[in-house]
């Protein structure tokens, strides 16, 4: 209707007609192909197809899994545990000091925080139900 008004003529009734049955007939062409391709969401943020397939380690049966002793139990915790041990992003001399520093300067301004409101709730209600002494 705005290119219409610039051009300063009217279009036909005909024109739209021909629009909308085109449009038509793109969007029910799409809506087929769509419904093939795509896979059905679920109502989470990520979309994946699941796959159907026998997972390839196969849980054996009870009488197949020997058992693993206590001791035995503990050196494979104990690996596990210098395993993610490594995997650990150590922080340097520096940044050690750095970040103990932010923390006792934190723990010594909330303690004088609370130490103030401590004491003034104590004026306050010493004020209020007044000295016994």
């Amino acid at each position: 209707m705005a290119e219409s008004k610039r051009r300063g003529e009217e279009p036909a009734d005909d024109e739209f007609d021909d629009l909308d049955e085109s449009f038509d007939d793109a969007v029910d062409d799409d809506a087929v192909d769509d419904d093939e391709d795509q896979p059905v969401s679920r109502g989470g943020t990520a979309t994946r197809e699941r796959r159907k397939t026998e997972p390839a380690d196969k849980p054996k049966a009870k009488k197949d899994v020997a058992r693993v002793g206590i001791f035995g139990r503990l050196v494979r915790f104990f690996r596990e545990v210098v395993a993610e041990l490594r995997k650990v992003i150590w922080p340097t001399r520096k940044e050690l000091l750095t970040y103990t520093a932010v923390v006792v300067v934190f723990v010594a301004f909330m303690l004088a925080i609370v130490a103030g409101l401590d004491y003034g709730f104590a004026k306050v209600v010493l004020f209020v139900f007044g000295n016994q002494e």
